[in-house]
């Protein structure tokens, strides 16, 4: 390939991708990958020496809220955006429980035009799914930007709480894509609510029980199996639920967040008190062993942030006055490294969460994959490199981590997105370059 030019070669790294591991260079014209080998004797406008990095394909956060429009002091998509580059990932998939709600074409027009020039990475917005626009959203979810229908069978107020069967039924009649699922049962959680201790965070996770989300996601799998419906139960927390999901694989993906994976009840909630609690809540390590074994037997299909900041202020209220939701956008990346270090799961079981995983289940154009044609979308990683996350180094406007003090075993040194090093060595170079992602059910005719 001497004579050969390109935009970018990513040069020396080790490449991590659908054929397995190996020394390689990536070439990367037109914001496109268009070749992968030996390159070393072609020339590039611009090349990133990555000796001694992993090259990954871009890693896809398929859960975080960014809180624009009408929660701008916790977050925006522009904070939130860079939070993401500087974690290494290049697109993301944010939540509708914004105020107003993304529950319109009107809404989602505003989510899109908010983005652009100002987000850092590549990014789709959700439609949430309600009682009042459930015959809409076969238009809706077809929407460009959208990446599917998101609906709370627990933990939400107004109009996204859809609680009952009969509402989640009139929803999935009129959905055509894979609808996202928060999974936990609104009914049991009322009357559990005056088991909450003011001031004990332990009490979160008796509020919230185990069998909140394994009632939900039974009752949700039935209705889902009657009507054919393909459904992504979001944020699985119990071993009871890998294991009804593993029978249901046809019909029904899985996401874990890294938090849930790594933090264990009571110790996290002794030890971070308001900063633990999130919905649904973290566990104690019995289900944590059953996450991990839905990881290693394959029921898991994606990783997903569910980056939900909210300020050191509304955190340190008693409980339950304390708000639920955590950042986590950022430290995705250098935590799940972390375990592929200790020998929890591969790199390439990490690559399969994180980028293969999210374009098999939402149908990505062009992206979550390393190889010649697809958008040139690089995550390159330090597996060597040892960092403590730091609250004070998060991009995230509250400024805090539920990771403070983690040794960090592997780190995320360059994000590439469609070619650009958006991302490297912890500096942006260039901001506001995000652009909306495109899906397979949903291309132009």
């Amino acid at each position: 390939m001497a004579s050969e030019t390109f935009d970018l070669i990513v040069r020396g790294g080790e490449i991590v991708n659908h054929a397995g591991r190996g020394a390689a260079d990536v070439g990367v014209r037109g914001g496109r990958i268009a070749a992968i080998g030996d390159l070393g004797q072609a020339a590039a406008g611009e090349i990133i020496d990555a000796a001694g990095l992993a090259v990954l394909p871009g890693v896809i956060d398929t859960q975080v809220h960014f809180r624009e429009p009408g929660l701008e002091w916790k977050e925006d998509l522009e904070t939130g955006s860079r939070a993401a580059v500087l974690g290494g990932v290049v697109g993301v998939f944010e939540m509708p429980n914004t105020e107003p709600v993304t529950s319109a074409a009107a809404a989602l027009t505003d989510k899109l035009a908010r983005a652009r020039g100002r987000m850092c990475c590549d990014h789709a917005f959700y439609v949430g799914g309600t009682h009042e626009n459930a015959r809409f959203l076969g238009e809706l979810e077809r929407l460009p930007g959208c990446c599917g229908v998101k609906v709370f069978m627990g933990a939400s107020t107004g109009s996204l709480l859809v609680a009952d069967d009969e509402g989640v039924r009139e929803i999935l009649k009129h959905v055509g894509r894979r609808a996202a699922f928060h999974s936990e049962d609104e009914y049991r959680l009322a009357e559990r609510r005056p088991l909450a201790r003011t001031g004990d965070w332990t009490s979160h996770e008796e509020v919230r029980d185990a069998q909140a989300a394994i009632q939900s996601t039974r009752r949700l799998l039935a209705i889902a199996e009657a009507l054919g419906k393909r459904i992504h139960v979001l944020h699985v927390t119990t071993a009871d639920e890998i294991e009804l999901l593993a029978a249901h694989k046809d019909l029904a993906s899985v996401e874990v967040t890294p938090q849930h994976l790594t933090l264990a009840a009571p110790e996290a909630y002794e030890r971070l008190k308001g900063l633990a609690q999130m919905n649904p809540p973290i566990r104690g390590l019995a289900h944590q062993a059953g996450l991990w074994r839905g990881i290693a037997s394959g029921v898991v299909d994606v990783l997903g942030s569910d980056h939900a900041p909210h300020t050191l202020e509304e955190k340190a209220r008693p409980y339950p006055a304390s708000p639920s939701g955590m950042p986590g956008v950022q430290t995705l990346v250098p935590v799940m490294l972390t375990h592929v270090a200790e020998g929890r799961l591969s790199l390439e079981r990490f690559v399969d969460l994180t980028s293969a995983g999210p374009q098999r289940l939402f149908g990505l154009a062009g992206k979550g994959r390393l190889a010649v044609g697809y958008d040139a979308d690089l995550t390159l990683v330090d597996l060597k490199a040892r960092r403590t996350i730091r609250s004070e180094d998060m991009a995230t406007r509250v400024g805090w981590t539920p990771f403070e003090g983690f040794q960090a075993k592997g780190w995320p040194m360059a994000t590439v997105i469609r070619g650009v090093a958006v991302m490297r060595e912890e500096e942006i170079l260039r901001p506001g370059l995000g652009a909306p992602m495109r899906f397979g059910e949903t291309m132009a005719p």
